[in-house]
């Protein structure tokens, strides 16, 4: 393949940052956002191209006689040298997943910047959010085709440098300004574990790139040879630290990474309260691509993740959890993006779950396959959805459900759309989201029926808030809309919405176990329907209905539940309490019980030390100041002390 054009995809959006960052002031909003536009929509082109000739291209570099999808390195460049084999190399990895994500990436990113020329006109520092725009997105795609895990390291950190400022961008908003400082820190701490399990897996392999990291030999095996990097893994697997290989460390630190980024438990907290940034970066940053970046990490160092079966247990453990947690707030919450940000939370827990589930005996590909197949279905329905609440938002000027009702008679494109998301991340056939969660359900029942059965539960709670929400908003009685009543956006808005809800139709029939799987091999999608698919369908029909009752007609049946489920319904509201425990542990533990004596220590101790030494070298140096005086006569008073002093005490030392 020619190189021009994967540099280009990297290159046009980075162009775009330091166009519009630095002459976007001389330029019109219109000129500014179009522009902004087309240099993505070119970048998207390009991306198309590039997945396109990758997976149905017969290029012997692509793929070999047996039909098995190779890895390929467009280009590296050496950067930064430290041995002979420890070298850092900037460049463009191509396989299934990264092919994947930089069509995702694109498409999304071009669907925000043209719903943004309507959704975000007139708005102050309309150019420097484009310019913001343009950097997170250039950061995304270098993070997806890194071709070792230290440049992925670099574009992460840009990741997390871009979502602050495109969270932030309503700086003048106190709320906003928390909410993007939270995201930062919450996932710096995440981050430095991420650090260590680089540092530890670099150390022991004497490498950073992922071709040797997750080389397969014989297309259907993750088994390698001792003198390869994963080889001596395997003989460090002996080494132990507080009970666990140093392999299940270093892998379970890296997940650590992408616990902050994928807002799993504990570490989500920053992910609700990002929903201050606009509403486009959140159908952006936190429903398709950002969130998405810890499940990619685990998925590109799968190989090693399957070496170790104590660290695909954590995954599993903590998705599945995170999963539960973030469906049951979801259903009680009011803020209409906040229920879709739970709503990300849980469905990037379900790929998580998808990949811990992921055995050797219990054929692997199928976990991993369904892991990506969610991340493509999803990354299209929860767009349009978060697009659709924009949409909402631009119409009644609030984000709460109280401050909507009967919507569906004033914007009959947004009902409609909004629809179809609902049923697609409901699980309702033919829609894209029943096709991939049913491949996931499966991978969990493969794996064990208790985890099949929770994550069928969690289905069933995704499907009752999504049609509350559903509901509450377009049924729901209507409130006073004055003179002014609601209306679809402009084409600009109402197009991204069209072509999303297209596509969340259809995308469930794509083949793509044959595109996309971990070693390459193609995977043939079989639903068992009876063991899991209509099982599942019956499940989320049941909630669909249980939400219909409750919430299509304004009654006193929520409320009552409300009151009957002895202070649930508080709690969940209320996020279990997750900001509260976090402020009593650094405000009254690490600041008043820890920081203060250090402080205390710091300034009364150290500093009283300190000033101690100065003050006795202030005395000691008043008192000998009459010695430098400059007076003669003083200078031969004290010659002829001194002299007589020596001369007493050379006598008394000869006497003696």
């Amino acid at each position: 393949m020619n190189p021009i054009i994967p540099l280009l995809i990297l290159c046009l959006p980075l162009l775009g940052f330091l166009v519009l960052g630095l002459l976007g002031h001389k330029m019109s909003h219109k000129a500014a956002g179009w522009y902004g536009v087309l240099s993505m929509g070119t970048t998207m082109v390009l991306a198309y191209i590039t997945a396109a000739t990758y997976f149905f291209s017969n290029d012997a570099a692509f793929i070999t006689e047996a039909g098995n999808r190779l890895q390929h390195i467009i280009f590296n460049q050496d950067w930064l040298q430290f041995t002979d084999s420890l070298i850092i190399r900037l460049g463009f990895l191509l396989d299934p997943i990264s092919a994947l994500l930089i069509v995702v990436i694109t498409t999304i990113s071009f669907c925000v910047h043209l719903y943004s020329l309507g959704y975000m006109e007139g708005e102050k520092g309309f150019q420097r959010y484009y310019a913001f725009l343009q950097l997170f997105s250039f950061s995304m795609l270098g993070l997806v085709v890194a071709t070792n895990i230290f440049q992925m390291y670099i574009f992460w950190e840009l990741v997390g440098a871009s979502s602050y400022l495109l969270i932030g961008f309503y700086y003048t908003r106190p709320s906003a300004v928390s909410a993007s400082k939270k995201a930062f820190i919450v996932t710096r701490f995440a981050d430095l574990g991420f650090l260590i399990g680089i540092l530890i897996l670099s150390y022991v392999t004497g490498t950073f790139d992922f071709t040797d990291f997750t080389s397969v030999q014989d297309g259907s095996s993750y088994a390698v040879a001792l003198n390869t990097p994963m080889g001596i893994l395997a003989r460090f697997q002996g080494a132990t630290f507080m009970g666990c290989s140093l392999l299940t460390w270093a892998l379970v630190l890296i997940f650590m990474g992408g616990m902050g980024k994928s807002a799993m438990l504990p570490l989500h907290i920053w992910l609700p309260d990002a929903m201050e940034g606009p509403t486009p970066v959140s159908a952006l940053i936190h429903a398709a691509t950002m969130v998405v970046a810890g499940v990619y990490l685990v998925a590109r160092l799968f190989p090693l993740y399957l070496m170790e079966e104590a660290a695909l247990m954590f995954i599993t453990v903590v998705g599945a959890i995170t999963a539960f947690y973030a469906a049951v707030v979801a259903c009680t919450q009011i803020d209409i993006k906040r229920v879709l940000a739970f709503s990300t939370i849980s469905q990037i827990a379900f790929m998580m779950v998808s990949l811990g589930v992921a055995r050797p005996e219990f054929h692997e590909s199928l976990g991993y396959m369904a892991s990506m197949f969610h991340l493509f279905t999803h990354a299209m329905f929860k767009a349009l959805l978060f697009l659709g609440a924009g949409a909402l938002i631009h119409a009644v000027h609030s984000n709460d459900y109280t401050a909507m009702g009967g919507l569906r008679k004033y914007m009959p494109i947004t009902h409609i759309t909004f629809l179809i998301g609902c049923l697609a991340i409901a699980g309702i056939p033919p829609f894209s989201g029943f096709f991939s969660k049913d491949e996931i359900l499966s991978a969990c029942y493969q794996q064990s029926w208790i985890w099949g059965a929770w994550m069928s539960m969690v289905a069933g709670l995704t499907a009752f808030y999504m049609f509350r929400l559903y509901y509450l908003i377009f049924w729901w009685d209507e409130p006073d809309y004055g003179h002014h009543k609601p209306h679809d956006g402009p084409w600009v808005m109402s197009l991204p919405l069209v072509f999303l809800a297209a596509v969340s139709c259809v995308a469930g029939f794509i083949p793509f176990g044959t595109l996309v799987s971990w070693n390459g091999v193609p995977y043939h999608i079989h639903i068992d329907w009876m063991g899991v698919a209509l099982p599942s369908i019956i499940i989320a029909v049941a909630a669909i209905a249980l939400a219909t009752v409750m919430y299509r007609k304004k009654n006193s049946l929520p409320e009552k539940f409300a009151k009957a489920s002895c202070g649930l319904w508080t709690a969940a509201h209320n996020r279990f309490y997750w900001d509260e425990i976090y402020l009593f542990i650094t405000h009254k533990i690490i600041f008043n019980g820890i920081c203060r004596p250090i402080a205390w220590f710091d300034r009364h101790i150290i500093d009283g030390s300190m000033n101690g030494l100065a003050w006795l070298a202030q005395r000691l140096s008043i008192t000998i100041r009459p010695l430098q005086s400059g007076s003669v006569q003083a200078y031969v008073y004290i010659y002829l002390f001194g002299a007589l002093l020596l001369g007493a005490i050379t006598t008394a030392c000869v006497l003696l």
